[in-house]
């Protein structure tokens, strides 16, 4: 999963107010805000420490001049390292501490249901924002006309396109 800052207060707004909804929690109106404000804190300090770990992966691979094409590897070190999920732990994780906060927020009137409904429940909304990055690439591939895959002009026209749709889908 991956995550984009764009869409965190959205996903905050869905727990809150999808658990709400169900009884699985009870947040009053007037604390709401409050509540999807730590949701939101807790995504953001997600985020924060894979920008930290990102830098020092290339940080890492600069210092032993290791290349490029072995971004992923190190990155998958590094990250198992640091206990920092990537891929398809990152929604698990996020889940796990959204849950916690529940169970220690002073926003969080009361928590109906145990932990394990409450998580899957939480897993099942964050997984609903889940982007297929594949379709995107697709997409972006699509906009590109009269350049040949692999040369330098058509790796920027990518990432131009890239962007553009990422921009089109609200994503950055």
């Amino acid at each position: 999963m991956k995550l984009y800052r764009s869409k965190i207060p959205q996903i905050a707004a869905a727990v809150v107010d999808t658990l709400c909804d169900e009884d699985a929690i009870d947040v009053a109106m007037e604390n709401r805000s409050e509540a999807k404000q730590d949701i939101i804190s807790i995504m953001e300090e997600y985020l924060r420490r894979d920008n930290d770990l990102r830098s020092r992966v290339r940080e890492g691979m600069s210092d032993r001049a290791i290349g490029f094409e072995n971004y992923g590897k190190e990155r998958s070190r590094l990250a198992e390292e640091w206990k920092h999920p990537v891929g398809e732990e990152v929604g698990k994780f996020l889940a796990r501490q959204i849950v916690e906060n529940f169970m220690i927020s002073r926003f969080v009137d009361e928590v109906y249901l145990d932990d394990g409904p409450i998580w899957r429940r939480v897993v099942d909304i964050l997984r609903s924002f889940d982007v297929n990055e594949d379709d995107l690439r697709e997409e972006a591939k699509g906009l590109i006309k009269n350049l040949r895959e692999g040369t330098v002009d058509y790796e920027i026209a990518f990432e131009k396109a890239l962007r553009d749709v990422k921009k089109k889908k609200g994503l950055i």
